[in-house]
């Protein structure tokens, strides 16, 4: 075998076997889209040493998103989570880059954290499969679409999975790994080791839309907001039932607002198109709000006011 072939293989997952098992040695990630998930998988990755290339068509983007991460390593060191030394590595681990073919060259892995939408992944999944070395592993945060339909826009599908980190990514210790159809052994192993070096909790589900988190959430979000649609009773005393009554950190309405009521309309769409079952049909108020542009936290108000504060405590004036 030439060297230069050799090479490629060998850049990709470099592997040894210690004790009859494989480990993982990834050294570079990409990492495609600088928003709320994608700064936050960077942010991860960078912190436990790996070298990040964070991707975005916007420069202006991938600036907010390098100064979202400086903010939050910030924060660590009021908390003595971390010290000088400890943000100065972390930040210097990530470089950023518009253009993604330079991007996702010599990586072992991939992960798109772009806008939950099928046609813009399936786009982005064919790029990378084009741009990518042959044993690169491409990974999606999507928290609903089908990785086995992502991964049929590649010529690799059993190095296609899901990758579901939790907001936000560096303090939520879950991560959701999704098997797609053709999704092997060997990618899977490799993504939930990668996962507890990160020091999160890898959890593996079966590819079905909303995989487990998303399934069970949603469609709560969805009740709440029916609920409020139908008079029952009003935002802050249906998220204090929830949070008095069953021990819930925060208030289903307030979660949809910081998740993005966009985004929780596109989740429930997934389901209601997938399953065909009309207990996944989005609330008419929830899609009223969104094609009003009320999407919660992001635009500054959606179940509560975000004008003055980003804490949930001023109910949207069209709900009082």
């Amino acid at each position: 075998m030439c060297l230069s072939v050799r090479a490629v293989i060998l850049s990709a997952v470099e592997r040894t076997v210690e004790n009859g098992k494989i480990q993982n040695t990834m050294k570079k990630i990409a990492v495609i889209g600088a928003g709320t998930m994608g700064n936050g998988i960077a942010h991860v990755f960078a912190q436990n040493g790996f070298q990040v290339h964070l991707i975005d068509i916007a420069q202006t983007s991938l600036d907010k998103g390098m100064a979202t991460i400086t903010k939050n390593l910030d924060r660590m060191m009021a908390k003595e989570a971390i010290d000088q030394a400890k943000k100065d590595t972390t930040l210097g681990n990530i470089s950023t880059f518009t253009n993604m073919k330079e991007g996702v060259s010599q990586v072992d892995l991939v992960v798109e954290a772009a806008t939950e939408n099928l046609d813009i992944k399936l786009k982005i999944f064919k790029d990378l499969d084009e741009a990518c070395q042959a044993d690169t592993i491409l990974a999606t945060n999507t928290s609903s679409i089908s990785i086995t339909q992502i991964a049929a826009a590649t010529q690799r599908p059993e190095k296609v999975i899901g990758m579901h980190f939790m907001n936000p990514v560096p303090i939520m210790k879950l991560v959701e790994i999704i098997r797609g159809y053709s999704t092997s052994d060997k990618v899977t192993e490799t993504i939930m080791e990668l996962s507890k070096k990160l020091g999160k909790t890898p959890t593996e589900v079966n590819d079905y839309p909303g995989f487990v988190a998303n399934r069970i959430l949603m469609p709560m979000i969805n009740e709440a907001i029916e609920t409020l649609y139908n008079g029952v009773a009003g935002v802050q005393e249906i998220d204090m039932v929830m949070k008095l009554g069953m021990a819930h950190p925060m208030g289903p309405l307030q979660l949809a607002d910081f998740i993005g009521l966009d985004v929780c309309l596109s989740i429930l769409n997934v389901m209601y198109n997938g399953f065909k079952n009309p207990k996944y049909a989005p609330c008419p108020l929830l899609v009223n709000m969104v094609m009003a542009g009320k999407l919660g936290v992001k635009s500054g108000e959606g179940f509560y006011d975000y004008s003055e504060s980003r804490k949930a405590e001023q109910v949207s004036s069209q709900f009082k």
